[in-house]
């Protein structure tokens, strides 16, 4: 990179090392503003106490709505010789926090609250050309323009309000020897839970879309957020509704409800009121399914009439009906009426439940039968997917956090998943994958019975009932010592384990319930014997997911016939049925049931799809598959 800035600072072009665009764009910007390249700028003020105070003042909802997201990615990054900072519109810093051994380096080169770090006067750097370019931007080294900003490697990522008015950047600076590859990603992650929690003040009294095309992301910091008014006119929306909807802000602006989605938005409200399902499935207005919950429709349902009635909906309409009971589960198979009537005993009495299975088995969906036949039905039932969110964010949004315990903080705080619980049922999916560190925090909620939000000193009494969820062997896991042993008795009152699809005696009847179910009143397609030949033999490692999605797509391209054949099923699980075949059947000849180079190509697939499926998030991909994050890196690079 020496050799390259070298070349660009006294040739104007460069042979060597590739620069970014970004950099390059930065490094004329910073020419153009009078900097010199090669002298240190060590002549910019530092905020004053008062000023900084004034400046915190002005920025009050920004510093409150990421304090909390800047400890638990500080706590992902801690020991690394780095810094976590937050800079208004302007490069002010306003916030920070750091290892020790860097803050006094640091502040050689007043990277610290009140110091001033805009293009204009730094030069390139991660916040400030973050800033104009109002994009995430990484700077290493001698990627800054003046030297005495050499030693530092920085991550920054602006942060943007709901109508995508720019609020400020934030960044982790650190020593360059030590910069670790998936800081970014960290970082983009904080900003994007930052700008979606942006949301739940401003926007309580109007009709708040949250999306996502895959379902279990519902709920977690990567769902999609659009929000519209009374009228169905376009209101507000992150980055992630914008990508999904393939818009722009300024399209968007112009827009009503019926310009993202193919359906009327009255007709949207009386779905969401009348639906049996808190889950709605839409099409976006290019023809792709989305997952959707809304918000908003209970409190201003009296006020909104219906397209497809013309009557008035009164508010106790809009109620979400239980409607998956632990008797709706029963299609006859033994060991899930085994487990259905070791359930039907407990009820009632304070036992915690795990329910052990597969990925794709029906954990959850078990998990709010259990909900819902029993005594807490009228409560909430709240669920937190712990492989799902990065570990660093996991805290906050299981605990919450108390915004009052913060200079100039709102009333509100966010009170998290536990305190949301209050009076019903808690669901932690996949609590094999929970951080160690949070383990034991979560043992003192589930024995104290009261939980402490992040940065708060107020204890909050909490009644809850507790159902967990595991796809691991957690003995295997306490023994690997990433499992404490008091967590898992205190959680496994009562192990409940759930059969794979291929190993259920009742798979033909789900799928002949699911068919009826997807394809709606007053239509039941018939599966061809072909179909029920290849249901019976599939191997189906995507569980009831699978089956589900599978159906889907079939009665999607069934039109108007009744009989659903082998040309309606996806191509792909054709091909797995066709490989588990001529597996079994190499097995059956004392074969291996792959080669090397075939193993090889099924670990790429299996990598690849698990990246795709965390939307490129390597830690929860490596904990997806049981592998560590180097191994994700080494083998999707390779």
């Amino acid at each position: 990179m020496n050799r390259a800035r070298s070349e660009y600072f006294s040739q104007g072009v460069i042979s060597s090392v590739p620069v970014s665009e970004t950099i390059l764009r930065s490094w004329q910007r910073s020419k153009e503003h009078g900097l010199d390249a090669d002298r240190p700028n060590r002549d910019i003020p530092v905020l004053t106490a008062g000023e900084l105070r004034h400046l915190g003042e002005k920025n009050r909802i920004l510093l409150n709505r990421s304090r909390p997201v800047m400890e638990n990615l500080y706590e992902q990054i801690a020991s690394s010789s780095s810094l976590v900072l937050l800079a208004d519109t302007t490069g002010v810093i306003l916030h920070s926090l750091g290892d020790s051994d860097f803050v006094d380096r640091a502040r050689t080169v007043s990277l610290q609250p009140g110091g001033v770090w805009s293009e204009q006067l730094r030069g390139t750097n991660a916040i400030g050309t973050a800033l104009v370019e109002q994009s995430a931007v990484l700077v290493r080294s001698a990627e800054h323009f003046t030297p005495d900003n050499h030693f530092l490697a920085c991550s920054a990522s602006p942060i943007f309000d709901p109508h995508g008015a720019l609020l400020g950047v934030l960044d982790v600076s650190g020593d360059y020897r030590a910069n670790q590859q998936h800081t970014m990603a960290l970082v983009r992650i904080s900003a994007q839970q930052i700008e979606n929690q942006m949301f739940t003040d401003e926007f309580e009294a109007e009709i708040t879309l949250r999306f996502h095309h895959r379902p279990e992301f519902l709920g977690t910091l990567y769902e999609a957020i659009i929000v519209f008014g009374r009228n169905g006119r376009f209101l507000a929306a992150n980055r992630s509704a914008l990508l999904h909807l393939g818009i722009d802000r300024y399209q968007a602006e112009k827009m009503e409800f019926a310009g993202f989605f193919r359906m009327t938005f009255d007709l949207l409200i009386s779905q969401a009121c009348l639906a049996s399902k808190p889950v709605l499935t839409l099409h976006t207005r290019v023809g792709t399914p989305v997952f959707a919950r809304v918000k908003g429709v209970n409190q201003g349902a009296s006020r909104h009439t219906s397209i497809v009635s013309k009557t008035e909906l009164e508010p106790d309409h809009c109620q979400e009906r239980p409607v998956t009971s632990l008797e709706s589960l029963e299609f006859g198979d033994s060991k899930v009426q085994k487990a259905i009537a070791k359930a039907r005993r407990i009820m009632g009495h304070d036992i915690s439940v795990l329910i052990q299975g597969e990925s794709g088995t029906g954990k959850e969906l078990f998990a709010k039968a259990l909900h819902n036949s029993g005594p807490r039905r009228k409560g909430p039932f709240i669920a937190l997917n712990c492989a799902a969110i990065p570990e660093g964010l996991i805290e906050s949004e299981l605990f919450g956090y108390q915004e009052g315990a913060f200079t100039g903080a709102r009333k509100k705080g966010a009170k998290g998943k536990i305190r949301e619980a209050d009076g019903g049922t808690l669901f932690l999916d996949e609590i094999g994958d929970m951080p160690l560190p949070l383990q034991a925090r979560l043992l003192r909620v589930l024995q104290e019975r009261v939980v402490t939000p992040l940065g708060g000193t107020t204890n909050f009494p909490v009644e809850i009932a507790i159902v967990c969820a595991t796809n691991r062997k957690l003995r295997a896991e306490i023994t690997a010592g990433r499992f404490r042993e008091d967590l898992y008795y205190r959680l496994n009152g009562l192990l409940l384990t759930l059969p794979p699809l291929c190993q259920r005696e009742d798979l033909l009847t789900l799928a002949k319930n699911m068919v009826a179910q997807l394809a709606g009143a007053g239509r039941v397609p018939r599966l061809s014997p072909q179909v029920v030949e290849l249901f019976k033999n599939h191997p189906w490692p995507g569980n009831l997911r699978q089956m589900h999605n599978v159906l889907r797509t079939a009665l999607a391209l069934l039109g108007s016939e009744e009989e659903i054949t082998q040309e309606q099923l996806p191509e792909d699980f054709l091909e797995q049925h066709d490989e588990a075949v001529g597996e079994r059947m190499d097995s059956g000849r004392g074969r291996q049931s792959a080669a090397p180079g075939r193993l090889e190509e099924l670990e790429s697939v299996a990598i690849r799809t698990a990246l795709e499926e965390c939307e490129g998030n390597v830690s929860a991909a490596a904990r997806r598959l049981g592998v560590s994050r180097n191994t994700v890196y080494r083998k999707s690079r390779g």
